[in-house]
């Protein structure tokens, strides 16, 4: 891969490949390098110098691969490393590399989902607890109620796959019936963590039917697209041979099983160290 240079895609798992799905769909000419820290996931708990730490040093893992670009396809690294990265670390000693997260392609649109002006944040404990959703929709649109329920048992759920058995409909319905009792006007429900999508079947069930449920796959794809368009000098450092390679912190053999629910075909993955970066 030395002469490539391949689109980053970072997730703390499998979740990120759901937006990973959406950002190839839509842009299929791209090389892309996902890596998934499987070893250390979930994030979602963790604090906020402990996030930091681990997505730093995996996209710093990203660039020593050649990505110029890198997404952070992850709401709990986004909302609790992005900023920090973005402000302080890549003028610094990247000033050329570029990180994106999946916050801000969600947040802009916000208005668009919502009727009423009540929306509900469905995410990890850590994603909640940044206030990142509420601040960056405040930005934005003054006039949204933003409403968020941290749903903590839908991540092991998914990456146990035990997501669509009967045992996950209690932690669903709990923690929907939990959002609605903050408010009974909510419209519409963002799934704030790359893992949800995959719970839509069971989401859906204990959603009342005119409240619109978005993912945020094809919001990240579509606002790449017009990034890569607005910044030319970014696009030319990304490579265009349609390849797709997949990177793993934990056992090559078990993320290539999982990832196939999660990316929709078969993959095959390496497994790395980050001892060293």
């Amino acid at each position: 891969m030395d002469h490539l240079q391949p689109i980053g895609i970072f997730d703390s798992g499998y979740g990120g490949l759901t937006v990973m799905r959406e950002i190839v769909q839509l842009l299929p000419e791209y090389d892309y390098l996902y890596l998934g820290d499987n070893a250390r996931t979930p994030y979602g708990n963790r604090s906020f110098e402990t996030v930091f730490h681990y997505t730093w040093q995996c996209v710093q893992y990203l660039f020593s691969c050649n990505c110029h670009l890198v997404i952070l396809a992850c709401n709990t690294a986004s909302a609790k490393a992005l900023r920090t990265i973005q402000q302080r670390y890549l003028p610094v000693s990247f000033p050329e590399r570029r990180v994106l997260g999946v916050i801000r392609p969600t947040t802009e649109k916000a208005r668009e989902f919502t009727l009423t002006g009540a929306l509900g944040i469905l995410a990890t404990q850590g994603t909640v607890q940044s206030g990142s959703y509420v601040m960056e929709i405040k930005k934005f649109f003054p006039d949204v109620r933003v409403y968020q329920q941290a749903c903590p048992m839908w991540v092991p759920l998914v990456e146990n796959n035990e997501h669509l058995g009967p045992g996950a409909d209690y932690f669903v319905e709990k923690y929907i019936q939990q959002l609605f009792q903050q408010a009974a006007d909510i419209d519409a429900l963002l799934l704030a963590c790359t893992h949800y999508p995959l719970l839509l079947p069971k989401i859906s069930k204990y959603v009342p039917p005119h409240v619109r449920l978005i993912s945020q796959g094809p919001l990240v794809a579509t606002s790449l697209k017009d990034y890569l368009r607005r910044h030319p000098e970014i696009d030319q450092c990304c490579s265009k041979t349609g390849r797709r390679d997949f990177l793993t912190t934990d056992s090559a053999e078990w993320f290539a099983r999982q990832a196939t629910v999660f990316y929709g075909e078969k993959v095959e993955a390496q497994q790395i160290r980050l001892d060293a970066v």
